[in-house]
């Protein structure tokens, strides 16, 4: 078991012994010292080095003496130091010789990959795979002193110089392709012994960007603004650009949302073309001869409050043997051809971002909240899954129409709850019509959900939240947005119609994309099932599987640590994504599943529709299902990625705003779980707003502190007072960093609560049955 002394005010380290040095780590230690112990003649040749190594890695790991010199004009009019240079990389094994003057790079110790750098400026970096530039699982170590002029996601070279406990070591020989051409900064006017200046928002960019008097756009002082980067010069601190967007005053919500889209460099707005080609389209929806008529039955639209565009309306019918589903979906395939300005448009954005202050869709208005969406009492085309169950829940048969529907009814998740879950009198009376329909869909959604439970599927219960912005740019409130049965309803619908789709595809075999989840890494699932009995959970068995999960999550459900262990578990599992290789969904355990549901806001939906329809009318002349013609695998890649960078900023703005709410509440007092801990405090997630912060261990009481890393417990030395993950403390709030977005808290003496004792007991190993 790891540990690690800890004290309150201080920690205690140990000075490393002094041991015999290997002469190949002394040889690599007077090349690769800190840059400020080189003399400047050792910093030339480490930089003619690199030189070296790049020019021959560009041409394919291999070149001659003439090659390397007349690739570069810097290496011209020094033959000698090249010449000497070239035997010492021989000699360190960097090169090897191939015949007469010619010189092969051992690839094995180089490689190409992309930077994460961290504010204290170290870095990790993401290797690429040679054949298609993909990145691999293992992360490399870069630290601070071997980043050089490697700047947050440039694609780099790398040089592996060491191996620690079981992480590579390695350091940016060169910077193969900038990821950054523009950073969002405050502004900084000049002064007479200094001019204008810019400070990137972003702390991973650890420079200041100097502005020329003729490049500023008259940013007023403090402004945020977009700069575009013109040079980088050596150290980091040279950095030029100029003004290209005044933002505006960044403690304005609304600026910092207009902030984290050009920090995520989000595509938010429409090509003259677009909006052209959308605004062209008619309102008027024909029934073709290839559409079924669905006008009569009886679909509605069940949404949040906000929502704004529809793209999913259903309808339950009791039949014989069971239930007969209605899923229509929005037919935006039917306006967004494959190849025009309209789908390019949709390529690049790849998703719909959601902000509590606005939405950046993935479609012009005109079809997203208009066209394509399903809104009540007007004709719209679909494209409809009608799925026959039984009345256990069972799909007996599928089958797809390209449609034309007339949503009956807009409802809302409160409203349905009101009449199907709380039975409110006045509602029911009022609302007649719904009560058999709703009724139906209750009954087929409870028993889908059985059946989905039955079978593994994951039972989280994760709540959002919800954000309220009120007309003055302030925000009102911050508060768990809670799931009730309507929304549990429509889920099971939708997951129903993707399921059924995705193995129709299967069946025949035909080439699409799926939304695919693997099995998690069974070390990292042995080391959680370690951690979490630690916690007084009983988890019978090691197979890991989907079942053995729920175990957990039956264990925590209605206990303040349901939400802490849900997102325990999700850091476990992979990331979902994108591919035409199924390999089934190990979060719900569905061998089949495939994104179907919400074209207008999700472009693999589209792709999919376009392939359901080429699957089953193959008469209709065969086009590419996305923007460009590149293979399912990569396109699969890329919406997958376009899908992180939208969750990334939606996070990244939720932290901003919540940060703000907290400013003025410095001082109050809240109840809270800690959500980890690591040898420099504990971070806690507060239970009413799901609001995160830190405790530094600097603010815990004097005492020294023990860190078991494997069990995440810090604990006391002299007092033996225990800290662990979903422990429930009272926290005072003590300072927020906007700039930084942190939330900082101290605990409240005598906080732990009763409620994690009872909880305990109640989960003790005595009170199950034997293992």
């Amino acid at each position: 078991m790891a540990r690690r002394r800890i004290k309150g005010k201080r920690a205690v380290r140990k000075t490393p012994r002094r041991g015999k040095v290997s002469r190949r780590f002394r040889e690599f230690s007077e090349k690769y010292v800190p840059e400020e112990r080189f003399s400047a003649h050792a910093k030339e040749n480490r930089r003619l080095s690199d030189e070296i190594i790049s020019q021959i890695y560009s041409l394919g790991g291999e070149a001659d003496y003439k090659e390397i010199l007349e690739a570069t004009s810097a290496m011209r009019g020094k033959r000698k130091e090249i010449f000497s240079l070239i035997d010492d990389l021989i000699h360190q094994r960097i090169l090897s010789k191939n015949g007469k003057k010619r010189y092969a790079l051992n690839a094995n110790h180089f490689m190409e990959g992309i930077l994460s750098v961290n504010p204290k400026g170290f870095a990790f970096a993401r290797r690429l795979t040679a054949d298609s530039k993909k990145t691999s699982d293992k992360d490399l170590f870069i630290p601070a002193r071997e980043v050089a002029s490697g700047l947050h996601g440039d694609r780099v070279l790398l040089q592996v110089t060491a191996s620690r406990r079981g992480r590579f070591e390695a350091r940016v020989v060169k910077v193969l392709e900038r990821a950054v051409k523009h950073i969002v900064g405050i502004y900084r006017a000049g002064g007479e012994l200094a001019g204008a200046s810019v400070i990137p928002e972003d702390e991973r960019y650890p420079f200041v960007v100097s502005i020329a008097e003729n490049s500023t756009l008259n940013a007023a002082h403090g402004e945020a603004v977009l700069v575009e980067l013109q040079e980088w010069g050596e150290e980091k601190s040279r950095a030029t650009g100029r003004v290209v967007e005044i933002l505006g005053d960044p403690d304005s919500i609304k600026v910092q949302m207009e902030i984290v889209i050009r920090k995520f460099n989000l595509p938010h707005v429409f090509d003259d073309k677009t909006l052209k080609q959308a605004e062209s389209f008619s309102d008027k929806v024909e029934l073709t001869s290839d559409r079924l008529d669905l006008r009569d039955v009886f679909h509605v639209t069940i949404d949040g409050e906000t929502a704004r565009d529809f793209d999913d309306a259903v309808s339950v019918q009791k039949t014989k043997k069971g239930y007969r589903l209605y899923v229509s979906i929005a037919d935006v395939s039917h306006y967004v051809t494959p190849g025009s300005s309209l789908d390019q448009d949709a390529w690049e954005r790849g998703t719909s971002v959601y902000f509590p202050t606005g939405v950046l869709p993935m479609l012009p208005e005109r079809l997203s909240n208009n066209l394509c969406s399903l809104n009540p009492d007007v004709d719209r085309y679909a494209f409809t899954a009608i799925l026959d169950f039984d009345r256990n829940g069972k799909r007996l048969k599928s089958q797809f129409a390209k449609s034309v529907i007339r949503s009956a009814r807009r409802l809302t998740y409160t409203l349905v709850r009101q009449i199907l879950v709380d039975k409110d009198p006045a509602l029911r009376r009022q609302n007649k019509v719904l009560l058999t329909p709703l009724k139906w869909m209750g009954e087929l959604g409870s028993e889908l959900e059985k059946q989905r439970i039955a079978r593994g599927s994951m039972g989280f219960e994760i709540p959002e939240t919800f954000i309220e912005i009120g007309p003055d740019d302030t925000i009102v409130s911050v508060s768990k947005r809670h799931r009730n049965q309507a929304h549990k309803i429509i889920e099971e619908f939708m997951l129903a119609a993707n399921e059924a789709v995705a193995e129709t595809f299967a069946l025949r075999k035909f080439a699409a994309l799926y939304r695919i989840h693997q099995s998690p890494d069974i070390v990292k699932v042995a080391e959680f099932a370690e951690f979490v009995t630690s916690m007084g959970y009983y988890l019978p068995g090691d197979n890991y599987s989907s079942k053995w999960f729920n175990k957990l999550l039956e264990q925590t459900k209605g206990t303040p640590r349901e939400y802490l262990i849900s997102n325990l578990i999700l850091r476990v599992m992979q990331q979902a994504r994108y591919s035409p290789d199924n390999i089934g969904h190990f979060g719900l355990a569905a061998p089949f599943y495939t994104h179907f549901t919400s074209p207008i806001r999700r472009y693999p939906d589209l792709m999919v529709h376009r392939a359901l329809k080429q699957m089953l009318w193959p008469e209709k002349k065969k086009k590419s299902t996305q923007a460009t013609s590149v293979p399912l695998v990569e396109a699969g890649e890329f919406v997958s990625k376009r899908e992180r960078v939208a969750v990334d900023a939606e996070r990244e703005m939720e932290d901003r705003l919540k940060v703000r709410y907290m400013a003025d509440k410095i001082g109050e007092e809240f109840s809270a779980i800690i959500s980890g801990i690591t040898s420099f405090g504990l971070f806690v997630q507060l239970t009413e707003t799901m609001l995160s912060g830190a405790v530094a261990i600097t603010d815990l009481t004097e005492d020294s502190y023990e860190f078991h890393e494997k069990r995440h417990t810090l604990v006391a030395g002299w007092s033996g007072k225990t800290y662990q993950i979903g422990d429930l403390v009272v926290v005072r709030l003590v300072s927020v960093d906007k700039q930084k977005q942190r939330i900082n808290f101290v605990l409240v003496d005598g906080n732990k609560t009763s409620q994690i004792d009872d909880e305990r007991g109640k989960n003790s190993k005595a009170d199950h049955p034997p293992r």
